[in-house]
């Protein structure tokens, strides 16, 4: 049970994801729920759309899908991405991909953008938050090395804040579990709206 929601508020959970790591931040903050991940294809993202809106339309879109399977569930959905220079990194389709984007972050600021929707009673209610992350300057094979761990093959911009990736980080503003897929107030936020 988690402290800062009445029992209402978090009864009759569904987290609409197979991500470990958000099935490691919900269980953290003490929800019962069940996981009803929503299918890949929904993650495809519109290239007309702004980059920083993406990942909430994403968030919603897969949302939506499990509430429609779970019309009487409170689901939880979320998506991540990362931002530079306007162009948006999401998961690697293979590691010369990884190493690409990993090289690109490299030694600059970048942004991670997580949308969080949730539905329940035939309303959706979503947000987003952003937090700015600086990779330290990194060596052609240090980014090799990083990316053959294979860590970051399922997770957009190729890295793990919470794992070895954290080796690859200077800074970071804002919060940390929006780094790592699902950020804690945003979500407390959109469950105590009524």
């Amino acid at each position: 049970m988690n402290p800062f929601l009445t029992p209402q508020q978090q009864d009759r959970l569904v987290l609409a994801s197979r991500s470990p790591r958000r099935i490691e931040i919900m269980r953290g903050l003490g929800f019962d729920f069940e996981i009803e991940p929503a299918p890949e294809h929904l993650e495809d993202d519109d290239d007309h759309h702004d980059p920083f809106e993406i990942a909430e339309m994403l968030a919603v879109r897969k949302c939506e899908y499990v509430a429609e399977r779970r019309p009487n569930a409170r689901v939880i959905a979320a998506d991540t991405i990362v931002v530079v220079d306007g162009d948006v990194l999401n998961k690697p389709r293979d590691d010369a991909e990884a190493r690409a984007f990993v090289r690109r972050l490299a030694g600059s600021t970048h942004t991670v953008v997580t949308g969080v929707a949730i539905r329940d009673g035939g309303r959706t209610r979503a947000g987003a938050e952003r937090t700015q992350v600086t990779f330290r300057a990194l060596t052609p094979e240090q980014i090799a090395n990083y990316v053959a761990t294979g860590e970051g093959r399922d997770k957009a911009g190729s890295y793990a804040a919470q794992g070895l990736g954290a080796g690859l980080i200077r800074r970071i503003e804002g919060c940390f579990f929006n780094v790592v897929g699902l950020p804690v107030g945003l979500v407390l936020d959109l469950l105590q709206r009524e």
